[in-house]
């Protein structure tokens, strides 16, 4: 039967329907190494040439196990209030894709090193919601495959494919949630603030460089729906790979809809995997979804358990930075941000940001108005986060200092900005090929000034009969001749000179 296509309103289906999620969250550890070869994990290298006979599966070879990639998981599991194991095992995940050399993937199952955590989670307005974490076990990454010649990206309709086995082999730790109920019409903000805050704590920790535009987290996200007053969830849906907070939160509220059109049709939903597309804001189906049982787990016959002590873990617990929660209560003090300011800037996902231009050099308040307000404003437009439009804290902070020195004012700072990401070069570097400057020579000033006089004398006569807020056409006029690179301060002031009245 072929897939319904239709939506039920969203407002609709929660008048309907219950939603029950659960998260997978993939964290790319930041290792020098791979989890069980000696082959260097980096991003951006030459496909194929960070490989060893281990990430291949030649035959004869052993793996042998990160250390450090064991003590960040650990990390991560004590960031996330999860008990450790004494002792966890490998096991193998069976399964063949061209990505999987080994035709199977190293993984944990019945033994991961972490379990029975939680996390509590802010939104938006203050709410605060407890995501039960089941587990955060270890395994290996897959390689990367690249679908060339058709339409899509996607293997479906492609004319062949290229494999990039550079990241066969990078350390992973995936996060799984319980099945998360209770959240109502604000399950897809849920979604988005659990990602961003588990985003947070594994780069907080530094064990991850947690830059989802490059896979370094990535979400699989569960949705299933029951009818208002039922007890047994409903056949989810897993969307696979999500890697942007703004399509984790979109893709539930998609599936959401999507299930509650399959149901309302008289159809059952398929257990399966699905695709999100960012373009279309929608998903495609991708494979039936397997069983564990479907991936005929087995322990790990090449790998010993790995066994944890009590003063090894609590050696890493006093590495542990300072939690997130506990950082932002801080920053907010430090900062002086009321309780809305501070909220709007951790919802925008600039807070980060701030505090890398404040310790740059930038003030708390003029961090906040460029992060919050052109930045933001932009990357809005852009559909990415402000964090990847491509303004670094010092761009901020040489900013403030041009408008702080009087050479540009804040209208040309945005012409700046638009110079800076097209590319072409410091803010500095800008205003001199642009010829941005404020115009700062009196002698200019006054012939701009005396031209919008000539043109305004009712205006004029205004000002010297004591109406001194007229001006203000005046100002404009000359701001307009000059393109902006006036210092309207000292326009205003050169205006009453000329007309000899006192301000």
């Amino acid at each position: 039967m072929a897939e319904t296509q239709e939506l039920v309103a969203f407002d609709e289906a929660m008048a309907k329907y219950d939603p029950v999620l659960g998260f997978e969250v993939h964290v790319e550890l930041n290792t020098k190494t791979k989890m069980f070869s000696a082959a260097p994990n980096a991003f951006g290298d030459v496909p194929n040439t960070n490989v060893s006979p281990v990430d291949l599966g030649l035959p004869g070879t052993l793996p042998v196990v990160n250390k450090s990639a064991v003590e960040y998981s650990i990390m991560i599991g004590l960031a996330l209030n999860c008990k450790i194991a004494e002792s966890c095992f490998f096991a193998r995940k069976n399964y063949f894709y061209p990505d999987t050399p080994k035709n199977f993937q190293t993984s944990q199952y019945e033994d991961p090193i972490c379990y029975d955590g939680y996390l509590d989670i802010e939104l938006e307005d203050g709410e605060v919601f407890r995501v039960e974490i089941e587990r955060a076990h270890m395994e290996e990454d897959a390689g990367k495959l690249t679908h060339l010649g058709g339409a899509t990206g996607r293997i479906q309709g492609a004319e062949y494919s290229l494999v990039d086995y550079n990241r066969a082999g990078v350390p992973l730790v995936e996060i799984v949630t319980k099945p998360i109920v209770g959240a109502g019409s604000r399950a897809p903000e849920l979604a988005r603030a659990y990602v961003a805050a588990v985003r947070e704590i594994v780069k907080n920790l530094g064990v991850s460089d947690a830059r989802m535009e490059r896979g370094n987290v990535r979400c699989d996200a569960n949705v299933s729906l029951m009818p208002k007053g039922a007890t047994q969830f409903g056949i989810r849906s897993e969307t696979k790979n999500v890697n942007s907070l703004r399509a984790v939160e979109r893709a539930v509220r998609f599936e959401i809809e999507r299930h509650a059109a399959v149901l309302e049709s008289g159809q059952k939903v398929v257990q399966e995997t699905r695709h999100w597309h960012e373009d279309t804001r929608s998903t495609t189906s991708g494979r039936p979804k397997s069983d564990a049982d479907d991936y005929r787990y087995f322990p790990e016959p090449d790998l010993v358990p790995v066994v944890t002590t009590e003063a090894w873990v609590e050696e890493l617990r006093s590495r542990l930075p300072e939690p997130p929660a506990e950082r932002r209560k801080r920053l907010k003090a430090d900062w002086g941000y009321s309780d809305a300011e501070f909220r709007d800037v951790v919802n925008a996902g600039v807070m980060d940001s701030i505090e890398e231009t404040i310790a740059a050099g930038a003030s708390a308040a003029v961090a906040r108005k460029w992060w919050m307000g052109e930045i933001s404003r932009r990357a809005k437009e852009a559909e990415v986060e402000p964090s990847e439009l491509g303004v670094s804290p010092q761009t901020v902070v040489e900013l403030d200092r041009l408008v702080q020195a009087g050479k540009i004012n804040d209208k040309l700072a945005r012409q700046v900005l638009d110079g800076v990401l097209a590319g072409e070069g410091s803010p500095e570097e800008v205003v001199d090929k642009r010829g941005l400057a404020v115009v700062s020579d009196d002698s200019a000033l006054l012939d701009a000034i005396d031209a919008a006089l000539a043109a305004q004398p009712d205006v004029a006569e205004k000002i010297r009969g004591g109406k001194v807020q007229a001006a203000g056409a005046i100002v404009g006029g000359v701001m307009k001749a000059t393109r902006g690179q006036a210092d309207a301060g000292r326009v205003r002031e050169l205006i009453f000179e000329r007309l000899g009245v006192q301000a």
